[in-house]
């Protein structure tokens, strides 16, 4: 790493200064309090940012609200820039990270985050803070403290410096592991596993002889099982097919039942209807003799009429006017027997007053004895036809009111049996269609009768033909299947877990024997581990005065030629040692 320029901004007697540096050495000069070490600060400040103390008061001007301090610097073929600023806030000062950036060839390459900052600053110069504060950067008040101390506290110093003290921790922190690894190594020796190891391989080598011929077993089994299921689904298929037979002869018991039950119906139904049509017929024959009866009175009644006189083919009304004519003669008749009678009185009265008076009743003229008589005589002759008359209508009269009377009599006894006969015929033919209705109910109920006997031979001939042992048997041979079946599968599981415990234990003892294997490994790269940590601890004691010495020359070999450089080719030579302590 070669800095080629320093900027300064406000940082303690420096208000804007740039300090170029040139190829070899470079000496500041100056007086008291000008600013030659604000330099020193100021490149601190720039690639570490962290402040020498606990604040930044040292390096901020008094006067300033805000610092900043660029370095640039040349470092395998690249030019690099670091920038950093400060920032005052109110009493105290911290580091502005807006100004904080890195640059690569003038090129940004981290800025703001100052753990990235200084994570590319270190892979860039390869040293840290420490390191360069220590031995890059030697402040005035520190070298005289480094001069001072004890060498071997200086060593040690230095060793840490360098690296070097790494060994000595190092060589320090594997006496730890070396002793555990070689405690464990001792546990591992006196593992049950590893000295059981053969145990444990005749233990798997039975195991596996006593699953091998388990699982043969259980193949031998399944083998079995699947000839007993076979069988078992062959005689459930045959049973339920018998089930399914006796389930329809059920059935078809239930359908016998019910036909009979419907037979005896249809038969109690067809004696109801035989005993109706009896009924009907016996009431038939009843109303036809009535009929018959009637008739035979109504002819009767007719010949009476014919007798009297009546034509009894004519209609009732023509019959009851004639009667009514009967009675207008008969009122006729009786109409000229009052008259009759009217005039036999009257004469009567003109003979009593010829009688007691000569004088004409009508007149009233005097008359003489001859004529009185003539006309007495003259008046009784006329009465006595008139009471012939009158006996002769009366006779008439009685005659025709005995006609009237029989007409009259037998009018109403044809007049009260027409309606019967009406009547009756019509009931007859109710009843006859009744009758027939009930006949051919009665038909119906004969042709279903029939048929229901047809349905339940049928029906009784397929119960018959349907054989129960059968059922029995396959149920029987059902049951024996299944416990053999059954005692299959208790046996396949059986073995099953067997198989299943065996494999537990044959993963068991693998897992043991893995265990013990992998111990085994274990013990021996912990063996191999605790002879390379054996040497590496050696290593690492008899490396490290070996590495200080190389330090040391490089070191002496360095100063000589910066103490050759400054005196030049013309001043005495100085020869530089180096105590290694």
């Amino acid at each position: 790493m070669r800095i080629e320029l320093v900027y300064l901004e406000n940082i303690r007697s420096h208000v804007k200064s740039t300090v170029p540096f040139a190829r070899g050495f470079n000496c500041l000069v100056g007086g008291l309090g000008c600013g030659k070490s604000s330099i020193l600060y100021a490149i601190d400040f720039a690639l570490f940012g962290d402040p020498l103390g606990r604040s930044y008061d040292y390096l901020l001007r008094e006067d300033a609200e805000s610092g900043k301090v660029v370095v640039q610097f040349f470092q395998n073929g690249k030019r690099y820039k670091i920038t950093r600023g400060l920032k005052r806030r109110g009493k105290g000062i911290s580091q502005d990270f807006d100004e904080l950036k890195l640059f690569e060839n003038e090129e940004q390459i981290a800025s703001v985050k100052s753990d990235a900052v200084a994570e590319q600053l270190k892979a860039i110069t390869g040293f840290n803070k420490e390191l360069f504060r220590e031995i890059v950067w030697v402040r005035q008040e520190r070298l005289k403290e480094l001069l001072d101390v004890r060498p071997r506290e200086r060593q040690k110093r230095l060793d840490e410096l360098f690296g070097l003290s790494d060994y000595e921790i190092a060589w320090s922190n594997l006496a730890g592991y070396q002793k555990e690894y070689e405690g464990e190594k001792k546990a591992y020796e006196k593992d049950p596993d590893i000295a059981g190891m053969e145990t444990l391989n005749r233990e798997y080598n039975r195991t596996v002889e006593e699953f091998s011929l388990t699982e043969l077993k259980l193949q031998e089994i399944t083998q079995k099982l699947n000839q007993t299921k076979k069988e078992l689904e062959e005689v459930d298929l045959k049973l339920k097919k018998l089930e399914a037979e006796k389930a329809a002869i059920e059935e078809l018991k239930r359908k016998e039942a019910q036909i009979q039950a419907n037979l005896a119906n249809i038969e109690d139904s067809s004696a109801r209807l035989a005993e109706k049509i009896e009924k009907k017929k016996a009431l038939i024959e009843e109303f036809k003799k009535q009929l018959d009866s009637i008739e035979t009175q109504i002819e009767s009644f007719k010949t009476k009429l014919k007798e009297i006189g009546i034509s009894p083919e004519q209609p009732l009304d023509a019959i009851r006017q004639y009667l009514a004519a009967f009675d207008d003669q008969i009122s006729s008749l009786k109409g000229e027997q009052e008259a009759t009678l009217r005039n036999i009185q009257e004469n009567q009265r003109r003979v009593s007053s010829l009688a007691t008076e000569n004088r004409c009743p009508l007149c009233l003229q005097t008359l003489t004895e001859e004529y009185k008589n003539r006309l007495l005589q003259r008046i009784n002759e006329e009465n006595d036809n008139r009471q012939k008359t009158l006996t002769q209508l009366k006779n008439e009269i009685e005659e025709l009111q005995r006609i009237r009377s029989q007409a009259n009599t037998t009018f109403l006894n044809l007049q009260m049996f027409t309606p019967k006969t009406e009547e009756l015929k019509k009931r007859i033919d109710t009843e006859t269609q009744a009758l027939n209705e009930l006949r051919r109910e009665f038909e119906e109920k004969q042709k279903i009768e029939k048929e229901l006997r047809l349905q339940l031979k049928t029906i009784r001939t397929e119960i018959s033909g349907f054989d129960l042992t059968k059922l029995e048997n396959a149920k029987a041979q059902r049951e024996q299947i299944f416990k053999q079946y059954y005692i299959l599968d208790s046996e396949l599981r059986t073995k099953e877990n067997r198989k299943k415990d065996l494999a537990n234990r044959l993963n068991e003892i693998k897992e043991r024997i893995d265990q013990a294997q992998q111990k085994i490994e274990r013990m021996e790269k912990i063996a191999k581990i605790v002879e390379i940590i054996g040497s590496l601890r050696d290593a690492y004691r008899s490396i490290q005065p070996k590495l200080r010495s190389e330090f040391v020359k490089v070191l002496r070999n360095f100063v000589q030629q910066v103490l050759d450089n400054l005196i030049g080719s013309e001043g005495p030579l100085i020869n530089v040692l180096i105590d290694e302590t």
